[in-house]
């Protein structure tokens, strides 16, 4: 018995030398608890919309406060004409606009009825429940307390109208966040095996002596997973059109060019981990778990950010996903083009070279 207890004892000993077998244990379910107990989540917090307000009166004025001291809104901005609501919607700068109609005190006064027009941005066909929800709830609950001299409670009518997915076809949201998934995990995990292989099986001396730089070694290696895994997003794009009725509304050879910048930005991550990893287990387990759920849960792929505490929406910025499936909603679905996507293809660019410039340092350290 005392051996037993010997050997269980020695067993936590090397069990607690090894901080890698910590941090598994209990570093990875914290963390995971924190994460999925902030993100996963339907209330609305500090949602950005714009107000529209033709009437500029004491009655909408009163209900805009009521709207953003709620704690569930946040003016971003007011439209002061009506063309600018479309330019509005296509930045992605807010996800609803409040339009209040012209007279609306008068109306409400004398014909004891006014309208509040909600228009709101579908891509994320929850979102957009959720926020025609929320407003509709708040607009009745103020005119609830309304009383004219004669006791009559006045109707004020909510009409919303969802812009870009009038019938709120979840697929709108799911092909693009899928396909960001899909291209990242699989692109980065099969490029963050390939140097770690050669090093396992030893073939890493025939790199060494060979006449090839470290850019072309490592081009050379990311070039047939670059076309095999373009032929794939191909794939998933012809899949979310034919199959699931997708849109394309905007330019395809942009939609083509901006896919071809995620994946080389996929692979080059994929590269900069396997010069990084010992072996292909690390690469691998390394991969999933910096890819898998951070894509998932901090890319806006199925909850959203700004729904996030700001730790969480300040750690999303460095996802590259985040910033793909805005690219792909907005050429898909509005139908916008590089004017109105430049900010996220500059970013998906710098991180591309960023990953590559590692990958060669970390290759060249590698070769001394």
């Amino acid at each position: 018995m005392k051996r037993f207890v010997g050997f269980v004892r020695k067993e936590f000993i090397h069990i607690f030398r090894d901080r890698r077998t910590l941090l598994i244990l209990f570093g990875m379910p914290v963390a995971q608890i924190l994460i999925f107990g902030y993100v996963v989540t339907n209330e609305i917090k500090e949602a950005r919309i714009a107000i529209y307000d033709q009437s500029k009166d004491a009655v909408t004025r009163e209900i805009t406060d009521k709207i953003l001291s709620s704690g569930y809104f946040r003016l971003a901005k007011r439209i002061e004409d009506e063309s600018q609501i479309e330019e509005t919607f296509q930045k992605g700068e807010i996800k609803e606009i409040i339009v209040f109609e012209p007279h609306f005190d008068e109306k409400l006064s004398q014909e004891k009825s006014a309208q509040v027009q909600i228009l709101l941005d579908a891509t994320d066909a929850n979102m957009a429940n959720l926020l025609q929800s929320y407003t509709a709830g708040i607009i009745s609950d103020y005119s609830k307390n309304i009383r004219f001299d004669n006791g009559q409670m006045p109707v004020i009518q909510t009409r919303p109208r969802m812009l870009f997915n009038n019938e709120l076809k979840g697929v709108y949201m799911f092909v693009p966040g899928t396909m960001a998934l899909i291209l990242m995990l699989v692109t980065a995990m099969m490029t963050s095996i390939s140097i770690t292989r050669e090093k396992e099986m030893g073939t890493m001396e025939v790199l060494l002596v060979s006449p090839l730089k470290s850019i072309q070694i490592i081009a050379g290696k990311v070039m047939p997973y670059v076309s095999l895994a373009f032929l794939n997003g191909v794939v998933i794009l012809a899949l979310g059109y034919f199959v699931f009725d997708m849109p394309v509304h905007g330019n395809i050879i942009l939609l083509l060019s901006e896919t071809l910048l995620y994946i080389v930005m996929a692979l080059s991550l994929g590269i900069f981990i396997s010069t990084v990893s010992p072996t292909q287990q690390v690469a691998m387990f390394v991969s999933m778990f910096a890819l898998l759920l951070p894509t998932m849960l901090l890319s806006g792929f199925i909850f959203p950010i700004e729904n996030m505490p700001w730790p969480l929406q300040w750690l999303s910025t460095i996802i590259p996903a985040r910033y793909f499936i805005v690219l792909i909603k907005n050429i898909m679905i509005k139908g916008t083009g590089l004017l109105f996507i430049w900010k996220e293809t500059l970013i998906l660019l710098l991180m591309t070279v960023i990953f590559i410039g590692l990958s060669i340092r970390n290759f060249k350290i590698r070769l001394e």
